[in-house]
């Protein structure tokens, strides 16, 4: 658990609000004095204010008793948890004077506890009577360290293990820290898979092509990237994003060395337009796929042909005026936004 005060929000990390809220940090990109996030758990007695399915299984932090909702992170729903704080809990909606609209964002005075994947784990080594889950997830990071090369200190748990509010049914959540170590990791991983030590799960392509799901003895294991500091070179408001169009195309990978984040980067080229409204003057044609949805990191590497639909955006670099064009997928408004490996 880190102190808010010397907290730098990231990735993944998770935090709890005093009215109960759990939410996970968005991003590296925040306005000052708050945090662009998501929603993640609702306390039992606000869940008739949110007008979504709710999973019907429910979680226990504390003597909080929390529902989930069935999908998190679809456009109906983000739109449903912003006008359900917007009516309710206003201080939960920031207006992001950058991209023009409003967005979820707790402030940094809302937050009672925070939860670093990284402490997380240093916290889980020192557990005296560790239950079984615990054990598995030790068992696990330390296998996966001593085939990999990568340090200890550069791995981390979060979801219901990292909260302490798992049961013996829940999934085991990791993190590395830094493109290089995934890469790696990734490597050691496939590795294990051939060996017969571990096996992938596949319930649908994007698991397929990201291969970030897997068994570890009879328990399902998730790993994902986060940046380390040094790798964070973006600060909030240095662009100006300006929606220009929906649009739906072909292109291929040019760089991958930022796909495994959330936002999940690639850079393009040989963009071929899908269909009429398309297709652009050579200035507007998008160098970026910028994916906000955390199921699209990583399902292309550098070579591979994708099909993309999302919102075309003019981006402007206030300091120097540079103007480009990417393409995001997951602005919270159209649930046709998506990429395909091909």
């Amino acid at each position: 658990m880190a102190l808010i005060k010397n907290w730098f929000p990231t990735d993944g990390d998770t935090f709890v609000t005093v009215d109960g809220f759990i939410f996970n940090v968005f991003g590296y990109e925040h306005p000052s004095g708050r945090v662009f996030s998501f929603l993640k758990y609702v306390p039992y007695e606000f869940r008739t204010l949110f007008h979504v399915r709710f999973l019907e299984r429910t979680w226990k932090y504390g003597g909080l008793r929390l529902f989930r909702a069935e999908k998190l992170y679809t456009a109906q729903n983000y739109q449903v948890f912003l006008e359900t704080f917007r009516n309710n809990f206003p201080n939960y909606v920031y207006f992001c004077p950058f991209r023009g609209k409003e967005v979820i964002s707790a402030p940094l005075n809302s937050i009672k506890k925070v939860y670093v994947p990284r402490e997380c784990l240093r916290f889980l080594t020192k557990i005296k009577s560790k239950d079984s889950l615990q054990k598995t997830t030790l068992d696990l990071i330390n296998l996966l360290s001593n085939e990999s090369g990568v340090v200890i200190e550069d791995f981390g748990v979060h979801g219901s293990i990292a909260l302490n509010m798992h049961t013996s049914k829940s999934d085991i959540d990791i993190v590395v820290y830094g493109s290089q170590n995934f890469r790696i990791l990734e490597r050691a991983i496939n590795k294990l898979v051939e060996a017969g030590t571990l096996s992938y799960m596949f319930n649908n392509r994007l698991d397929v092509a990201r291969r970030c799901k897997g068994r570890y003895l009879n328990k399902i294991f998730m790993y994902n990237a986060v940046r380390k500091p040094e790798e964070v070179d973006l600060k909030y408001g240095e662009y100006t994003y300006t929606p220009v169009n929906q649009v739906k195309f072909y292109c291929t990978v040019k760089d991958d060395s930022e796909a495994m984040f959330r936002p999940a980067i690639y850079k393009i080229e040989d963009y071929k337009p899908a269909n009429s409204v398309s297709t652009f003057p050579k200035d507007k044609i998008p160098e970026l796929v910028f994916s906000m949805i955390g199921c699209y990191r990583n399902i292309a590497k550098r070579g591979n042909k994708i099909e993309v639909s999302g919102m075309l955006e003019r981006v402007e670099n206030l300091e120097t005026g540079e103007i480009f064009h990417q393409v995001v997928v997951g602005t919270g408004t159209s649930e046709e936004e998506y990429i395909w490996p091909l």
